[in-house]
């Protein structure tokens, strides 16, 4: 009798599980059973392993073989454990030494010729194998600097089977033949799922790659501070105005104004992209702000999450620490839309389903846009709009009242008029003047923010805005006047007090005054109060 064990991991949204994939050999009649709750893809490893291994120059155990997957009562998917479950079986019989396996983990699927082909989910995997204590790991040869960006973990990348066998009997490593110069890896074909690319809207894109500059934008000075103060501080953003206005190109220029994510950011949204199976080619790790612009066709599930089985990541997760931009707004579902109170406020998404319970990171700067009406053209000052008002009405209300409260910021985008687009040498700031600026503002605030959980104004609740970071006295009774009116909700002044801290971050003043509170109401409210637009002529 031979028995041998190796670990692998589970993955449940982007959490992990470590497994033991234990290998036992009987006497017996020749048959291969798999156990501890595998489903489909996993079922059919069986046939996977045997062909590799067969392919690979080893023998084949003629007897009774069983594996089992501990703990059995953690569902189990994907084709991640073909490795390891290769590894056990040579080891139950004897081709490797069984005592060299066990404190190894091994994630990758193996194909039939033996060649180890990458799967989804490699850096979470590691990280949950590193926190549970192990440190070598086995990954394919093309996810190992994915694997590699988890610190105290020795990485082994090999390209297949035989490459492994060897490296574990300490024999030499044969030399694979390189595929046709020229082609694309086929064994990067398992890390993309169909049907995410970027004409889909689902495929974040860094800052980086957006060659956008906030400087083509023409005029709109007001949806321009509210992009700015938007990316300093972290809040929601609503853009209302006629379609041609400028409310797309605003939206595609704020990932680039955003400051560079740290170590710890990058690791999470790299770890929700290679769950989704949306790591870009080459880049193990997404150090920019994601984007992510979904059609208005997209379901409750495409947006929050879900699907049948496990479920995967939507685009607020995959927007997570980046910017989440939704236009034609009113056109989305309501069932949809009223999904993302809960993940606005939380910052995570969990999704209950039968197989089991994901908790997603989503953490994002949403971004709405929407016309004035079906015809677009409704307006306070012109009287182009051909829309009756009950129709105007209906169209405004697909909106709901609790998911707009929400919303920091509420600009109106303006038309652009033709003296506007044709004025020669009047151009706006740059992305970067804009950017450098964001930036000293985000470090004013994480220096005020130090020893507590939050980094940016959105995050900090409102109870400790009013006990341990007030507004100078006196700043604030304007907004205490519109709450007593009603025009804003308990909630709505603590939002106002959030965007005041920004702005005053954005000028540079120790606390809120009265001119930045004017400035914060009016982007909250649309209402005219008298103080300059631009943030260039506060400081």
């Amino acid at each position: 009798m031979g028995f041998a064990r190796t670990c692998s991991v589970a993955l449940v949204g982007v959490e992990g599980v470590v497994v033991e994939v234990q290998a036992d050999l009987e006497p017996g009649v020749a048959a291969f059973t798999l156990v501890g709750l595998p489903d489909k893809s996993l079922t059919e490893s069986r046939d996977r392993v045997r062909a590799a291994v067969v392919n690979s120059g080893a023998s084949w155990p003629q007897k009774k073989l069983t594996v089992g997957l501990s703990p059995a009562s953690v569902p189990k998917s994907g084709s991640g454990f073909d490795l390891a479950i290769a590894a056990a079986v040579l080891g139950a019989a004897e081709r490797v030494d069984p005592r060299v396996l066990a404190d190894i983990v091994m994630i990758g699927e193996v194909g039939l010729d033996g060649r180890v082909r990458p799967v989804r989910g490699i850096l979470p995997a590691v990280l949950a194998a590193a926190d549970a204590g192990y440190e070598q790991v086995v990954v394919p040869e093309c996810a190992a600097a994915e694997a590699s960006l988890v610190p105290g973990v020795s990485v082994l990348g090999v390209r297949s089977l035989r490459q492994l066998i060897a490296v574990l009997a300490d024999e030499p490593v044969p030399d694979e033949e390189p595929d046709d110069v020229g082609r694309p890896d086929p064994l990067l074909a398992g890390l993309r799922v169909p049907g995410t690319g970027a004409a889909t809207g689902m495929h974040s894109t860094g800052a980086g790659q957006l060659d956008h500059d906030l400087a083509d934008v023409v005029g709109q000075t007001s949806a321009r501070t509210a992009v700015e103060v938007a990316a300093a501080g972290g809040h929601h953003l609503f853009l209302e105005g006629p379609p041609g206005a400028g409310k797309t190109m605003l939206a595609e220029r704020l990932p680039a104004i955003l400051p560079r994510l740290g170590r710890q950011d990058s690791l999470e949204v790299t770890a929700v992209h290679s769950v989704a199976g949306l790591l870009p080619p080459g880049k193990p790790l997404i150090d920019v702000a994601p984007y992510c612009a979904p059609h208005h066709s997209a379901t409750m599930q495409a947006l929050v999450g879900g699907g049948p089985g496990i479920a995967r990541p939507g685009a607020v997760s995959l927007s997570h620490r980046g910017v989440l931009f939704l236009d034609e707004t009113p056109e989305f579902s309501s069932r949809a839309l009223d999904a993302l109170r809960q993940p606005l406020e939380a910052g995570h998404v969990v999704i209950a389903r039968s197989a089991g319970v994901v908790r997603f990171p989503a953490r994002f700067l949403m971004v709405l846009a929407a016309n004035p009406c079906p015809c677009g053209r409704f307006s306070r000052t012109d009287d182009l709009c051909e829309c009756p008002p009950s129709l105007i009405r209906r169209y405004q209300a697909r909106l709901s009242g609790p998911l707009l409260d929400r919303v920091d910021l509420r600009v109106e985008v303006d038309r652009v008029t033709r003296a506007q687009l044709t004025e020669r040498g009047a151009r706006g700031e740059s992305t970067a003047t804009v950017a450098d600026r964001v930036r000293e503002a985000r470090e004013r605030a994480v220096a005020r923010l130090a020893g507590t959980p939050w980094r940016t104004n959105s995050e900090v609740p409102g109870r400790e805005l009013r006990s341990r970071w007030s507004a100078v006295p006196g700043a604030m009774d304007d907004a205490e006047r519109n709450l007593e009116r009603g025009v804003l909700t308990a909630r709505g002044i603590d939002r106002v007090l959030r965007v005041a801290w920004t702005v005053a971050d954005l000028v540079g003043h120790d606390r809120p005054d009265a001119t930045d509170v004017a400035l914060a109401l009016q982007l909250r409210t649309g209402v005219p109060r008298g103080v300059p637009m631009a943030i260039g002529a506060l400081t």
